[in-house]
C-alpha cells in the first residue's frame, strides 16, 4: 500500500535469512524489509569506548580489554570456567557456566582480549557472567564501535547478531533508493518541529552516532525519536478519525424524542437529575435523531449516575419499537443493572430479561425466544449476549458498561447481531474509570465523549487513610464499634495472582479469621466463584442489613450500591492500580453518613507504592487519579489487561511524549483536507491494516 516494491520484498531476500529465521522473525511481526526498518531497538549498549577496569561498578555494562592472568575450572557444584583479566588498573573475573574445550584453549594466560558485559559482584570481587569477547592482538587494540550498539526485541531462536545484520542490510537498501521510504509528514510540520526526514530518523535510531548518548535516547529528547513517536501517535489518531468517517456512511434507526414517553419516566424517578446528567441526555437525544449510528462514550466518576442516563437512552429506543442490549463485564453488575432497570421501567409495558452464563436449560431457551420474537424489549447480560445462538428481533441500541473489560472481537460480535442490511444499532459506551486526556485522544477519538462531571447532591467525599498491616488487630477491634452504631462495612481481599480460585481462598481464610475475632458481627463472604443466585442473595441480605460485614474479592469493584455501608478496609492495596482502588472506594460514600476507606498495606512499601497510595489518600478526583496512574504505570495497566486492538505502541510513550499530543488533532484535520492520500499509508505503516478494529 504505497510502499515501494523494494521495501515490500520478503526478508528472505536478505543474506543470511533462511526459512527458519524468517519464521522466527514472523513471530515478531517481521515479514517484509519495511518491518525490519520499524523494528526499533529497546535499548543501546555503549561500545564506543573502553573503560579502565578500576572505574567499573556493579550494575553498569561496559567494554573492557586486558590480558588473561589465569584460567581455572571450578569443579564444585555446577562446573564453571573462571578467567581473570587485568588491564594494569585492576582485575575482573569472567565467569562461564557453559563453555567448550575451544574456549578453554583460546582464553589462555597472556592472551589479550576485549569483552563486553554487565558487571556484578562475584565471590572474589567484580565479575562478568558470559560476556561477549574477542581475542585481540594487544590490549590497546580493543574493538570499539563508531556508534551505540542497538539491542533489539527478540524471540526464541533469534539472537542479536542475526537481527543486527538483517537491519543493516535493510538500511543499505533504504540508502540506495532515495525515495524508498516515503515521508508522509508535510514539510511544514517537519520544519516547524525541527524533525529529521523519516529515513534519517530511522537510521539514527538503528545506529546513533557518537554525539548521541544513551540517556538522551532513554528520555526521548533525541529529535529522531520525537519525530517517529509523533508520526506513530498521529497514525493512531488518524485511524480512529477515519473510522468515525466510515461510521457516518452507515444508517441507523431513528428514535423519535417523544416527551410523552420521557417526561413520565424522569418525573417518576426517586431522585433529581443533576445538570450534568441532563446535559448528557440532550447529547444522546441529538445523536439518536441522526440517520447514522451514535458512537458515544459517557465518562463519569464513581457514583455520578451514568446508569440512569443509559436507561434514558434505552427509553428512546423502546419508544421507537427497538430492542436494547445492555452488556456488563460481571454477573454481579449485570444483576444490579437488571434490578435497577426493572425498577425504573416498572410502569412501562416492556419485558426485561437477564442472560448470563449461569442461565441454562429451559429458562435459557425461553429467554432466547423472547429476544428472537421481540417480546423482550431490554436484554441485560454478560459475554453470553454475543454467543452464536443469540438472535435479536430488532436491536436498535447497544449499551456497553465498563467497555475496556471487553475485547474488540466481543464488541464486534454484538454489533454484528444488530446489523440489518445497511443499518447498524446505536452504541453507548459507559465507563466509571476516568480516562486520562492522552488516552482518550488516542483510544476513543472515534467516539463522541460526554463527561458527567457532577456528583448527585449529598454525595460526600470519602476520607481515606493509609495504615500498615501491623495495625490489623486494632482495625478489627474498631469494627465492633462501627457495627454497634448500626453501620455496615466492606473488607476487600486482593491478590497479585490473576487466579480467581486463589483470590477466593484468600477471602475465605480472611472471613474465617474475622468470624473468629468478631463473634457478634454478622459476616458474609462474596467472591467470583459463587453461583449467581448465591451472589444475588448475599448482596440482597447486605442491602437489607441482614449482614454487617461483607468480606469480598475485587468482584465488588463495580455496580454494588449499599448506602448504609460507609466503611471499607482494603488489604494489600499496593497490589492494585490507582483507578481500581478508586473504583472500589466508590462503593462507600453513597449514603448521608461520613464514609471512610482504610488502605492496609504490607510493610515495607516501595517508594512508588507509597507515592501511589498517597495520591489516593489526598484526592477523590477520579480524573486526577487516572492521570497520575497513567504516569506511574503506563497505558496498558491503566486500561486493564491489554486486549486485541488496544493501544500498543512501538515507539511512542504516552507519559514521555504527552507534549506531542497537543498538535496532533490539528495536523490530522489538515491531512484530511490537504493530503488525504497520506492517511491510509500512515495508518498502514504503524498499525497494519485492520479495518474491522478501526470501526469498534
Amino acid at each position: 500500500m504505497n510502499v515501494p516494491d523494494t521495501l515490500r520484498q520478503s526478508v528472505t531476500t536478505l543474506t543470511g535469512i533462511g526459512s527458519r529465521t524468517a519464521a522466527n522473525l514472523e513471530k515478531l511481526g517481521i515479514t517484509i524489509i519495511q518491518d525490519l526498518l520499524f523494528h526499533l531497538p529497546i535499548r543501546y549498549e555503549d561500545r564506543t569506548r573502553t573503560y579502565p577496569i578500576a572505574k567499573l561498578s556493579a550494575g553498569m555494562s561496559a567494554l573492557i580489554s586486558g590480558k588473561v592472568e589465569f584460567i581455572d575450572v571450578l569443579p564444585r557444584g555446577r562446573k564453571n570456567l573462571i578467567c581473570r583479566i587485568n588491564d594494569g588498573t585492576g582485575f575482573i573475573d569472567l565467569r562461564f557456566f557453559h563453555f567448550t574445550a575451544q574456549q578453554h584453549n583460546t582464553l589462555k594466560p597472556g592472551a589479550a582480549i576485549s569483552c563486553f558485559g554487565e558487571v556484578r559482584f562475584g565471590y572474589a570481587g567484580l565479575e562478568m557472567v558470559h560476556p561477549e569477547y574477542t581475542v585481540i592482538s594487544s590490549p590497546n587494540k580493543a574493538i570499539t564501535e563508531s556508534h551505540l550498539t542497538p539491542v533489539y526485541p527478540l524471540t526464541e531462536g533469534l539472537n542479536q547478531n542475526v537481527v543486527r545484520k538483517a537491519v543493516k542490510q535493510a538500511l543499505a537498501i533504504c540508502d540506495d533508493k532515495a525515495q524508498a521510504l516515503r515521508d508522509w509528514l508535510p514539510d511544514v510540520v517537519l520544519k516547524q518541529h525541527h524533525y529529521p526526514s523519516l529515513a534519517g530518523a530511522i537510521k539514527t535510531l538503528h545506529a546513533p552516532d557518537a554525539t548521541i548518548t544513551t540517556e538522551a535516547l532513554q528520555n526521548g529528547s533525541v529529535p529522531a525519536l520525537k519525530r517517529l513517536a509523533f508520526e506513530e501517535l498521529l497514525a493512531h489518531h488518524l485511524s480512529l478519525k477515519l473510522s468515525k468517517h466510515k461510521a457516518k456512511a452507515w444508517q441507523a434507526p431513528l428514535f423519535a424524542t417523544d416527551s410523552v414517553a420521557t417526561k413520565p419516566f424522569i418525573d417518576a424517578l426517586p431522585f433529581k437529575l443533576t445538570e450534568a446528567q441532563l446535559r448528557v441526555m440532550v447529547e444522546i437525544t441529538a445523536d439518536c435523531t441522526q440517520p447514522h449510528p451514535m458512537m458515544r462514550l459517557v465518562q463519569g466518576d464513581v457514583g455520578s449516575g451514568k446508569t440512569i442516563v443509559a436507561a434514558y437512552a434505552a427509553l428512546l429506543a423502546l419508544a421507537a419499537d427497538y430492542q436494547v442490549a445492555v452488556m456488563a463485564p460481571t454477573e454481579l453488575l449485570a444483576e444490579q443493572h437488571y434490578r435497577n432497570f426493572s425498577a425504573w421501567f416498572n410502569d412501562f409495558s416492556t419485558q426485561i430479561v437477564l442472560l448470563t452464563g449461569q442461565v441454562k436449560g429451559n429458562p435459557r431457551k425461553e429467554i432466547l425466544l423472547t429476544l428472537e420474537n421481540g417480546s423482550a424489549g431490554i436484554i441485560i447480560g454478560t459475554h453470553a449476549l454475543f454467543q452464536d445462538e443469540v438472535f435479536f428481533h430488532r436491536l436498535g441500541l447497544i449499551i456497553i458498561d465498563e467497555q475496556h473489560r471487553f475485547g474488540v472481537h466481543q464488541r464486534l460480535a454484538l454489533r454484528a447481531k444488530g446489523q440489518q442490511g445497511s443499518i447498524r444499532p446505536h452504541q453507548l459506551v459507559m465507563t466509571a474509570t476516568p480516562i486520562p486526556r492522552t488516552l482518550a485522544m488516542l483510544q476513543y477519538s472515534d467516539l463522541d465523549i460526554s463527561i458527567i462531571d457532577e456528583l448527585p447532591p449529598g454525595r460526600k467525599p470519602v476520607t481515606t487513610s493509609v495504615i500498615p498491616g501491623e495495625r490489623r488487630n486494632e482495625v478489627i477491634s474498631r469494627i465492633n464499634n462501627w457495627i454497634d452504631s448500626k453501620k455496615q462495612a466492606y473488607w476487600v481481599c486482593t491478590l497479585i495472582e490473576e487466579s480467581e480460585m486463589l483470590q477466593c481462598e484468600a477471602a475465605e481464610k480472611t472471613a474465617q479469621k474475622l468470624t473468629a475475632a468478631l463473634p457478634d458481627v454478622r459476616i458474609a463472604l462474596l467472591h467470583g466463584r459463587l453461583k449467581a443466585s448465591e451472589k444475588e442473595s448475599i448482596m440482597l441480605a447486605f442491602k437489607n442489613h441482614e449482614i454487617d460485614l461483607l468480606v469480598a474479592t475485587t468482584v465488588i469493584e463495580v455496580g454494588v450500591d449499599v448506602p448504609n455501608a460507609s466503611l471499607m478496609i482494603i488489604e494489600n492495596p499496593e497490589r492494585l492500580g490507582l483507578s481500581q482502588l478508586h473504583q472500589l472506594r466508590g462503593r462507600v460514600g453513597r449514603g448521608n453518613d461520613d464514609s471512610f476507606c482504610l488502605l492496609m498495606y504490607q510493610s515495607p512499601l516501595s517508594d512508588n507504592a507509597r507515592q501511589r497510595l498517597g495520591i489516593l489518600r489526598d484526592s477523590n478526583d477520579g480524573f486526577l487519579i487516572a492521570e497520575k496512574d497513567l504516569q506511574l504505570r503506563g497505558p496498558g495497566e491503566v486500561m486493564g489487561t491489554r486486549q486485541t486492538g488496544q493501544v500498543n505502541f512501538r515507539v511512542a510513550d504516552l507519559v514521555r511524549d504527552a507534549d506531542l499530543l497537543d498538535n496532533i488533532p490539528t495536523i490530522a484535520d489538515s491531512l484530511f483536507v490537504d493530503m488525504p492520500e497520506a492517511i491510509v499509508p500512515l495508518i498502514d505503516r504503524w498499525l497494519g491494516h485492520n479495518p474491522d478494529y478501526s470501526e469498534v
